[in-house]
């Protein structure tokens, strides 16, 4: 028998944001294998935002001629996003990557969920289910266990307790912008939304290059260029995309919870491409974060 088209409909948005959630991930990755290089956060941003950017131009241009002309409301809420989504969050990250390793980097990152489930509380009045508190302990129990190990090993204290701030920085912003992306994603679409958000933050990052940085700073070394070229395209725009189509599906809350999934892609990936070692603890996590995703996504 096939399933009702609001729960096909959901199990869609699960498989997306857990895609979407596995691009993210791989942003961590290739910041670690481009900081070798020389290069800093700010530039590697800036790269980043403006290889993806011809891309959103396309599609906003595209979007703009199929929908109607956006209200000054619209555009205030889309620089407001986009300016929390895809600058601030983007920015405060990589910097945090700095000082702490991919794996502690997710942990604290992922703390947006719950941010987004809270600031949800506070700002809309919206109850948190019991189903998302299990899966929160459960998701979050499991993240704690994948990276444990990480904070063992970690160097020096103050270092790691400023990368963690600028991380959780980052998570806070991401959760401001997924709580306020719900509305204007269903009044304008979730294609132009994203591309016109993430334009916003190319123009901020673009300001904030150009602010502190010479231009001749983008002058990097082939590998970087080619990093940040699979930065844009993997971590950037593809995910951009499937996460404003899952919040569509799903909700902004619901959505968050299911890209837990992002530490344990992690840990995988950077064993894989970083050789950092994986723990019983780790796998323990992937256990426990892969059961929070599925009991979220139950209907």
């Amino acid at each position: 028998m096939a399933a009702p088209p609001a729960a096909a409909d959901a199990r869609l948005g699960i498989w997306l944001a857990v895609i979407a959630s596995a691009g993210f991930s791989l942003k961590a990755i290739l910041a670690k294998l481009a900081y070798p290089h020389g290069v800093d956060p700010v530039t590697l941003v800036a790269l980043r935002m403006l290889l993806s950017a011809p891309v959103f131009i396309v599609v906003a241009w595209r979007e703009a001629a199929r929908g109607a002309p956006l209200t000054a409301r619209d555009w205030s809420t889309v620089v407001v996003l986009g300016l929390f989504g895809y600058y601030g969050a983007s920015m405060l990250d990589f910097y945090g990557l700095l000082y702490i390793s991919a794996g502690l980097e997710r942990l604290v990152l992922f703390t947006y969920p719950t941010l987004t489930l809270l600031i949800g509380w506070l700002a809309q009045g919206r109850r948190i289910t019991p189903r998302e508190i299990v899966a929160s302990l459960l998701c979050y129990g499991g993240i704690a266990l994948a990276v444990v190990h990480d904070i063992e090993v970690s160097g020096e204290a103050a270092t790691i307790a400023l990368g963690c701030l600028l991380v959780f920085g980052s998570a806070l912003s991401f959760a401001i912008y997924l709580t306020g992306a719900g509305a204007p994603i269903r009044k304008l679409g979730a294609t132009r939304f994203s591309a016109l958000a993430t334009l916003v933050s190319t123009v901020a990052v673009a300001l904030h290059f150009a602010a502190v940085r010479p231009f001749d700073a983008l002058a990097q070394p082939a590998s970087v260029w080619w990093l940040a070229a699979a930065m844009a395209l993997f971590a950037t725009v593809l995910p951009v995309f499937l996460q404003s189509a899952a919040i569509r599906r799903m909700g902004a809350q619901t959505a968050a919870l299911v890209g837990s999934t992002g530490p344990v892609i992690t840990v995988f990936l950077a064993w894989w491409l970083l050789a950092e070692p994986v723990s019983g603890l780790q796998l323990a996590g992937t256990v426990l974060v892969v059961a929070g995703v599925l009991w979220v996504g139950r209907r």
